[in-house]
């Protein structure tokens, strides 16, 4: 076969825009975009019991410093709404301008209505309607909270999810479904459900005085293709802000797995406009583990930048020194760590890339791609680790000590570009 000898250019696999309306969520001058030509938003919920004002605060903290740019926690006691207010004022405090989000089932209406100082510390209500109430008491219930949001101007998100679903909804097209000529299978029936127990409750929403742009949705399932399904066809027919996320992704390697497989595919078709990736922590874990995955998806989509990436090789039998696994892991720990700091200090840092490679292999063409790299040597090379800055070879370390000596060099690289 002829070779052309004119090919075209390579497209750049980019998201597809989605057109939804842009949400404002913010607690006094802090106020966060949803939605629109806005990023991506990373969202987490606390796991902490929320009548213990501080240790929630405590754990706020340290999600928003991880990244999360929306934080949720469980409202559903009266002790929980009247510490409410005590955790926004200790976050205040700290300045941590993160805001809230407080989820509702079963009693949201009460407590938005028995404790205002509640409903306005909040920024945000999350409001399920399979859980606020069966029969007349449904719609009625329902409009006292979008009335708590009216009246305080927050933003809604409207979220259904499969194990909570309104029965008598599903009940209801199960029974339009079986008078079908051909009817759908059980499994479509319930994503028309969720879709629509989404819709309605919208619309409703509305017609109380919700503005649309202050209503953000969410239809949430635990399998894979079944959460692709549903936006996919909830994305077609409305344009509010979607929030994305499997309701019960699992532990470890699994719930990451599926979070990453399943967000991805709907953020490259443009779908999404906030995230949370609904990790069940391993004993000792840190919470803060789901505000990361949630933001290396994002990151490794090009959608946004979190923390400077570090790039190295997996290793193989030209590499059986672990040294490059070391520094490897102790830059990218330390990257994280002053990421806090570093984001108002050192503004673009977020984009830095680094590389640690562990031979001759790829190590300097990889390095050279980086904006400081290093390559170490492998089994039987020259103990010589050429640096790499800016695509260019600044140096060769040698010795004893190439671990502390690169990490120097990265630190003053970063306060000599980004300060």
């Amino acid at each position: 076969m002829p070779v052309d000898p004119s090919p075209q250019p390579i497209a750049l696999s980019l998201p597809r825009p989605r057109r939804s309306l842009q949400a404002r969520v913010g607690w006094g001058a802090h106020v966060v975009t949803v939605g629109g030509d806005a990023p991506v938003r990373v969202q987490s919920m606390t796991n902490t019991d929320t009548v213990d004002a501080v240790g929630t605060a405590i754990q706020i903290k340290d999600l928003a410093q991880a990244g999360s740019e929306l934080v949720r926690l469980t409202v559903n006691t009266p002790e929980a709404a009247q510490a409410v207010p005590y955790i926004r004022e200790q976050l205040d405090r700290m300045g941590v301008n993160v805001p809230l989000i407080g989820d509702f089932h079963f009693n949201g209406h009460r407590l938005l209505t028995d404790f205002p100082a509640c409903a306005e510390a909040l920024s945000k209500y999350r409001i399920n309607p399979g859980n606020v109430g069966k029969g007349d008491k449904h719609d009625k219930q329902f409009a006292q909270m979008i009335e708590a949001a009216v009246r305080f101007n927050k933003a809604v998100r409207i979220g259904v999810n499969w194990g909570s679903l309104d029965q008598e909804l599903l009940a209801k097209l199960m029974d339009e479904n079986a008078q079908r000529a051909q009817p759908f299978d059980a499994k479509q029936v319930m994503y028309e459900a969720l879709i629509t127990s989404a819709l309605d409750s919208a619309r409703f929403a509305q017609t109380l005085g919700l503005p649309p742009e202050q209503i953000l949705l969410s239809c949430k399932v635990s399998g894979v293709q079944d959460l692709i399904a549903v936006y996919r066809e909830l994305a077609q027919r409305c344009n509010y802000a979607l929030h994305l996320g499997l309701t019960e992704a699992g532990m470890g390697t699994r719930g990451t797995v599926a979070s990453a497989t399943a967000l991805s595919i709907l953020l490259q078709e443009g779908i999404g406009d906030t995230i949370r990736v609904s990790l069940t922590p391993q004993p000792g874990e840190a919470r803060t583990q789901e505000v990361v995955v949630a933001s290396e998806i994002l990151q490794a989509l090009g959608l946004r930048a979190f923390v400077p990436s570090v790039t190295a090789c997996p290793g193989c039998g030209r590499t059986t020194s672990t040294t490059f696994q070391e520094l490897a892991k102790e830059i990218d720990d330390f990257l994280r760590q002053q990421m806090p700091v570093w984001r108002h200090q050192f503004p673009g840092v977020e984009g830095l890339k680094v590389a640690v490679m562990g031979c001759i292999v790829n190590g300097p063409g990889e390095s050279k791609h980086a904006d400081i790299g290093i390559s170490l040597p492998g089994s039987g090379e020259v103990p010589a680790a050429p640096v790499f800055i800016d695509g260019q070879k600044a140096m060769t370390l040698r010795g004893d000590n190439i671990a502390q000596e690169f990490h120097a060099i990265v630190e003053n690289y970063i306060q000599k570009r980004f300060g």
